[in-house]
């Protein structure tokens, strides 16, 4: 039964894919497993930091999902990820800041303190709401889809594509990013969003906590990853390569060519705001700066790198990455933008499907050099054969 199910066959057709859906499952219940139970000063010890930091790179793991979805399987070249990633992020971070009550530096128990600092006498409007913990989930994904939503319905009935369409979304988190550095916009301006004290009653700095937003993160993924599997592998996913690689034939097909990138649009930037929410309360902070140009780009590094159109290397470019950057930025902090810059470079001019395609291309290459057996290799046969 098991064997004949959708799901079963999505994940066993997916060759590398299901190794690294593997992977992610195991270390959501090993990394916790080995910071709980291994004392500190063992080698299998993993500290509440390196977990944290782990549970970063899952989110832009997913985030780069959200982009490979639309750029590598639709030929939608985002440069405003960045910008769905934050609102998601801002959302969440609205909701604990409205956990934090009166144990603000102002003791305020409605106005978060950035706002009794510049003197508002109210709580506006739109943070209405944010105190319940549901309600900011659906604004997650409501807010980033619905922008979404509104940009491309205006983009793709416009018929706006390439480089012209990158530019307007590059322009687009440009533009939200301006927006809240202003602190009458009433998102603590240069400062964002910080000093988180609890999540649906926890203690965000807790270690259990820091545990359980790293397995949920992983479980998200996972989750998030057979979605766009399932997507890419259905009907619904042939039309997406054919507009990806002949949009105006597609079109002549009689597809209505527009309802499709719509729809593929707005489930990425809801993925991006579900990243961006599962990040604030694990870095404990957000600020206008995630929507910085800077950022959506190297998203699409992330990819690039990764492997274009195959959801799993953008996973494993994100991760990657990351762990680079991370490193170099503490080993030589003042050459590591050139060495992102490089990877770019070497990954569009000597890597055109990725580090991932550069894997396959070696196995392919050691799988032809080896000596083929069998019935038909002389050294198997037998002597008698040999002698006649």
């Amino acid at each position: 039964m098991l064997k004949h199910s959708v799901l079963y066959t999505l994940i066993m057709n997916d060759k590398v894919g299901r190794y690294v859906l593997a992977v992610l499952l195991a270390a959501a219940f090993i990394v916790p497993f080995l910071n709980l139970v291994m004392p500190e000063g063992s080698l299998l010890h993993i500290p509440t930091y390196t977990v944290t930091l782990l549970g970063k790179y899952l989110c832009y793991a997913l985030l780069a999902l959200a982009l490979d979805l639309v750029w590598g399987y639709c030929g939608i070249l985002s440069l405003g990820h960045g910008a769905f990633f934050a609102l998601g992020g801002y959302a969440m971070g609205m909701y604990l800041m409205r956990q934090i009550g009166d144990r603000g530096v102002y003791g305020n128990p409605e106005l978060p303190d950035f706002m009794v600092f510049l003197n508002w006498d109210k709580l506006p409007w739109y943070w209405h709401g944010f105190d319940m913990f549901w309600f900011a989930m659906v604004m997650v994904v409501l807010v980033p889809g619905l922008l979404a939503f509104v940009f491309g319905w205006l983009a793709f009935r416009s018929r706006v594509t390439g480089v012209y369409l990158s530019i307007i979304t590059q322009a687009l988190t440009f533009a939200l990013m301006q927006a809240f550095f202003l602190n009458d916009f009433g998102f603590g301006g240069n400062n964002g969003l910080t000093d988180f004290k609890e999540i649906i009653g926890f203690d965000v700095s807790s270690d259990g906590t820091r545990l359980t937003l790293f397995f949920i993160t992983a479980i998200i993924l996972v989750l998030a990853y057979i979605a766009c599997r399932f997507i890419t592998q259905s009907k619904f996913g042939r039309v997406m390569l054919s507009i990806r690689d002949a949009e105006s034939r597609t079109r002549f097909l009689g597809y209505r060519v527009e309802h499709y990138k719509l729809f593929v649009f707005v489930f990425s930037a809801a993925l991006a705001g579900i990243a961006g929410a599962l990040f604030v309360p694990q870095v404990g902070i957000i600020n206008p700066g995630e929507f910085s140009p800077i950022n959506s780009i190297e998203i699409v590094i992330w990819v690039a790198l990764g492997g274009r159109g195959t959801l799993y290397g953008a996973v494993i470019g994100a991760v990657v990455v990351n762990y680079a950057k991370t490193y170099f930025t503490g080993a030589f902090p003042e050459i590591w933008l050139f060495m992102l810059g490089g990877l770019f470079v070497i990954a569009t001019t000597t890597l055109p499907r990725g580090l991932v395609g550069l894997a396959e291309d070696l196995m392919e290459k050691r799988k032809s050099k080896t000596p083929p057996s069998g019935p038909g290799d002389d050294s198997t046969k037998s002597a008698e054969e040999v002698n006649a």
